[in-house]
């Protein structure tokens, strides 16, 4: 499957901002979540190609809201990449354990995100 809609979740604006940017020059279509409640609403008006998931937001985190995600049937074959600042082998294997499909650390190098999406096509 081709990925062209990428839903980012990320509560930092700054964030948002570069990612849509790097993404969006790449001629992929960009939607964003400031928010566990908000990405809901956004996976149940469109289904995306993949997610780009943040760890550390309020309310409900990126683990969490990656694991409520991929044991959902309705969403469960939407792959999801974490995103996040949080850099420790520990962060990066309970990410994968909550059904990320990918792991990437902030700050973000454009290649590099490329190429872990790319790997879904």
């Amino acid at each position: 499957m081709a990925i062209r809609n990428i839903l980012v979740v990320d509560d930092s604006k700054t964030e948002l901002h570069h990612l849509s940017d790097i993404l969006g020059k790449r001629g992929y279509a960009v939607r964003t979540a400031e928010n566990g409640d908000e990405a809901m609403r956004r996976l149940e008006e469109q289904l995306p190609d993949l997610i780009l998931m943040d760890v550390v937001m309020p309310g409900q985190n990126g683990f969490q809201l990656t694991r409520q995600i991929t044991r959902d049937p309705r969403y469960a074959e939407v792959p999801v990449i974490m995103c996040t600042s949080k850099g420790q082998e520990t962060d990066k294997v309970w990410g994968l354990r909550q059904g990320a499909r990918d792991y990437i650390v902030k700050p973000v190098q454009a290649d590099e995100l490329l190429a872990k999406i790319r790997a879904f096509d």
